[in-house]
């Protein structure tokens, strides 16, 4: 176990099967089986007990590690059964407690981890053909549902006492955060007037009527209702393109350091200024000759540079999120061979379908997602020794600007694209973040396309606007430093507004909707009185007083 330094508390996103205290990974055959049983006395903080199978941020961390775990060391699994380990409850959603006691900034951390899990169950549905049952054996509530929601399909039993709901907005006075009203009406295609007198009913809905209305799939009495799911799993299994004979590798525990300077990594290291309310994040190329074939691929496992690197990246961006709130501008960069990045990228695009390589596309792609939602601005800094080429140069197309050294040495930097920067990792609006970048300037991305592998200077990166600003030798110091002196003199809040807005431009998706809509109107609801304030429905749930709300409508 990871020991960190006086002084820091810092929340961890690692964890293994053998230390879960919530959820329980079975695996039988072609079905893994995900059984949530939480323990009530086990927060990831003091102060709230987890009654009625709710969950806080820790249970969450479980989940996405479970989940991680079924990719990988279990590819031949091709449906997942999500049920509950609790006899009346299958899940009662977020932890009403945690939320009435947290910051602010700790509920909103939260909703969106939990809405990165959820997407992610979807994004691996739709690319990677694993797919997901919720089988609801109790009560489900809140977040209990939008995890369901979340799933392929939902399967529920029909014994006259369990019911399925959405009670936050009658009970709580805030929204189902983590994407319940947006699936409801998107993904199932309940009509919303059907789904405004769900969302404000908190007794909720019985199974009868839930599939009358598209709110689960299928019903079953207890007599059946195990022979029931277990059918299901087998179908969405057999329609599944997974391959059954795979064999998995094992994902050990990251070779990480925490200190007081940063995280470091074998292929990442973060490093905090304090000063000036800054992180940089450095992503290393490889450093050694990679395997050029799948064999290869296999037998370096976890270890083989893209699925490393993509995992250490995942977890200091969870770790920046959530335990340094006011470094408030991340300054991106590479350092390496750029050929040897485009070498991989050949690689990945030759062994695309291999299952490895698939899932390591995954990976890259959720956590690359993860950057996008980043709330914090970011600068990418294209200078000597940079290796900004192909699945790395998607580090800079994320970021809110991309500054680049001009100079004549021969040392000068460069940037590169390969065949991956066009749709390998869509965002969650479901494009390349070339294609966000340029919008509807079709005629360039092909014109960028055929270029592929061509090599950028400064020059010609700001002409094909692949670099927003390119200051020579002599300015190049004072116009970084003036740069991020004026980012972190503006409002925090102010730049989250306006980057989540430039950074999700045209036709919206689910999960965009989500990000972009359903989150930021969570955000203003939690800083309203009506749910956080001294009265407010979060603060009194459970204390027997009614919540006291201001009747104006803002």
């Amino acid at each position: 176990m990871l020991t960190l330094p006086a002084g820091r508390d810092d929340v961890l996103f690692e964890t293994s099967p053998a230390r879960y205290r919530h959820w329980k990974l079975a695996v039988d055959g072609r079905v893994a089986t995900l059984t949530l049983d939480v323990d009530e006395t086990a927060g990831l903080r003091p102060g709230y007990a987890l009654k009625l199978n709710s969950y806080d941020l820790g249970v969450d961390i479980e989940l996405h590690d479970a989940l991680e775990r079924i990719r990988f060391e279990h590819p031949g699994v091709a449906s997942v059964v999500i049920t509950s380990g609790n006899e009346r409850s299958f899940c009662a959603g977020a932890n009403i407690y945690m939320l009435g006691t947290s910051s602010h900034r700790w509920k909103v951390n939260f909703c969106k981890f939990t809405n990165e899990t959820r997407n992610g169950m979807e994004d691996s549905s739709r690319h990677d053909g694993l797919r997901f049952l919720a089988a609801i054996n109790g009560s489900c509530a809140g977040g209990g549902y939008e995890v369901a929601l979340a799933c392929d399909e939902i399967v529920m039993i029909d014994d006259r006492s369990t019911a399925v709901s959405l009670p936050e907005v009658p009970l709580l006075g805030v929204l189902p955060g983590t994407g319940g009203l947006t699936r409801l009406v998107d993904k199932r295609g309940v009509r919303r007037d059907i789904a405004d007198v769900f969302a404000t009913n908190a007794d909720g809905v019985r199974a009868v009527r839930a599939k009358e209305w598209g709110l689960v799939d299928a019903i079953a009495p207890p007599s059946t209702f195990a022979e029931t799911v277990r059918a299901r799993a087998l179908a969405l299994a057999a329609a599944s393109p997974r391959s059954a004979g795979a064999a998995g590798i094992a994902l050990g525990d990251l070779d990480r350091t925490i200190d007081d300077t940063g995280f470091h990594y074998t292929h990442v290291d973060v490093t905090f200024d304090r000063e000036r309310r800054l992180a940089t994040l450095t992503v290393r190329a490889p450093r050694t000759e990679l395997p050029a074939d799948a064999a290869g691929i296999h037998a370096q496992g976890a270890a083989w540079w893209p699925l490393a690197f993509a995992r250490e990246l995942d977890d200091a961006l969870l770790l920046l999120r959530t335990n340094e709130p006011e470094l408030g501008l991340l300054l991106v960069r590479t350092e390496g061979d750029a050929t040897a990045v485009l070498a991989v990228d050949r690689v990945l695009e030759a062994e695309a379908g291999d299952w490895l390589v698939r899932e390591t596309t995954g990976l890259l792609r959720r956590t690359l997602a993860r950057l996008d939602v980043t709330s914090r601005s970011m600068f990418a800094i294209v200078d000597r020794n940079s290796a900004f080429a192909g699945t790395l140069f998607e580090l800079a197309l994320a970021a809110d600007r991309i500054y680049m050294l001009q100079t004549d040495d021969d040392d000068a930097p460069q940037i590169v694209l390969s065949e991956r920067n066009f749709g390998a990792y869509p965002t969650v609006a479901d494009r390349s973040r070339l294609e966000t970048r340029f919008g509807s300037g079709a005629a360039q991305l092909e014109a960028l396309r055929a270029a592929a592998g061509t090599a950028y200077g400064a020059e010609d990166a700001l002409v094909a606007g692949l670099a927003t600003i390119a200051p020579d030798d002599l300015d190049w110091d004072d116009e970084l430093r003036l740069a991020i002196e004026e980012r972190t003199a503006l409002s925090p809040d102010a730049l989250t507004g306006l980057e989540a807005n430039l950074r999700f431009p045209g036709a919206e998706t689910l999960h965009s909707k989500i990000f972009a809509r359903l989150s930021a109107w969570q955000n203003w609801v939690f800083v309203r009185p009506n749910a956080t304030g001294e009265r407010g429905a979060l603060k009194v749930y459970g204390s027997g007083s009614k919540p006291h709300f201001d009747q104006e409508r803002v």
